[in-house]
């Protein structure tokens, strides 16, 4: 007999552990075959040295099946072991409007798409360093447009064709699973800095295009990235994936979280081949820690995109069918949309209407 699935539980820092407590108040009302290994929160982990902090982190995401992380301010590690180590190259975020949500949009029913964020490359690859030393080794050409001499620093932004495949072909088959749900034709669309970066961007941009040649029912468009955020905002019902490097896919997904109601509605998942975390998109929320009033909103959806994950995909129907009636309801709800529910009282409200 095959044993339940395990899923690490990290709270996270600041107010973060209070959206993850409420969330697994939920979770463990759904009587799943799933064992939670629930970590010590920031301020606990704090008393521990760094690295017997990080060692017992890492020990224990590697021993689960998957990993819902709260948020870390720093103090709580795991990130980057969960990303880069587990090599997990696809980030993503859902932007999906349900009637309920705060959007300051005034028509924002079409909001329904994916942000694919590669996670592992772009500006995030940590090569930074100062401008003399660059200007030393000679990699600054006479063609480099660099107005001033003396001090300064640098960061490296690195494509690779490996990483770019490999998220691209992600990104169509997301395309491909999500038409067969809608009945909608697969569209994949692809963005960045064309036109200013040619050997980074662009690169990224014709190699995801190369990949589509395997996908040939799938339709792709390309698009400069300023042009992007601004139809995130008024064309956003024509996305269905959007697949971006690494830095803008953190700054536009934020952006389609805004037009969303806020951050506290934006969930996440990362994946790799072998592995795959989850995580609200928010940060710690400092200002509100000990308030019992932090929107569990996107943590509780990123742990019903884990249950899909794992294979319980009816769970997950259930918990995402719940939130939704939570919110349209509207009688239940946080501080940030605009009603007076706590974090725990949200909590329940969603436990009680899972069917």
């Amino acid at each position: 007999m095959v044993g339940p699935e395990r899923v690490a539980v990290i709270p996270g820092d600041d107010a973060a552990p209070e959206a993850v407590y409420a969330s697994m108040r939920v979770l463990e009302s759904m009587d799943l075959p799933i064992e939670f290994d629930v970590l010590p929160p920031g301020v606990e982990l704090a008393e521990l040295p760094e690295t017997e902090r990080e060692a017992m982190v890492n020990e224990r995401c590697d021993a689960a099946d998957s990993v819902l992380f709260g948020s870390t301010n720093g103090t709580t590690p795991g990130i980057q072991h969960l990303r880069w180590g587990h090599k997990t190259y696809a980030n993503v975020r859902p932007v999906r409007w349900r009637p309920g949500f705060r959007s300051p949009m005034a028509h924002p029913e079409g909001l329904d798409y994916v942000i694919v964020r590669e996670n592992l490359e772009d500006s995030y690859v940590g090569i930074m360093g100062d401008v003399e030393a660059l200007r030393a080794s000679g990699l600054i050409g006479p063609r480099a447009r660099l107005a001033w001499d003396g001090e300064g620093r640098f960061a490296a932004k690195i494509i690779t064709r490996a990483g770019t495949e490999k998220v691209a072909r992600f990104s169509f088959e997301l395309a491909r699973t999500r038409a067969a749900a809608s009945g909608r034709t697969p569209k994949l669309t692809v963005s960045a800095k064309t036109n200013m970066l040619p050997a980074t961007d662009r690169y990224f941009s014709d190699i995801v295009e190369e990949v589509g040649a395997d996908f040939p029912e799938v339709r792709l468009e390309r698009f400069i990235v300023d042009d992007m955020a601004h139809r995130l905002v008024t064309r956003f019902d024509e996305l269905d994936v959007l697949l971006l490097p690494n830095l803008y896919g953190d700054v536009l997904s934020d952006l389609g979280a805004g037009t969303l109601g806020g951050m506290g509605l934006a969930p996440s998942g990362c994946y790799g081949d072998d592995s795959a975390y989850f995580e609200s998109a928010h940060g710690t929320a400092p200002d509100l820690v000990g308030r019992d009033l932090i929107n569990p909103t996107a943590t509780l959806l990123s742990a019903a995109m884990m249950l899909e994950y794992l294979g319980f995909g009816d769970a997950a129907a259930r918990l995402d069918r719940a939130i939704g009636d939570v919110y349209a309801r509207g009688r239940t709800l946080t501080v940030d949309q605009g009603g007076t529910a706590t974090t725990h009282e949200f909590a329940i409200a969603v436990r009680d209407l899972l069917n």
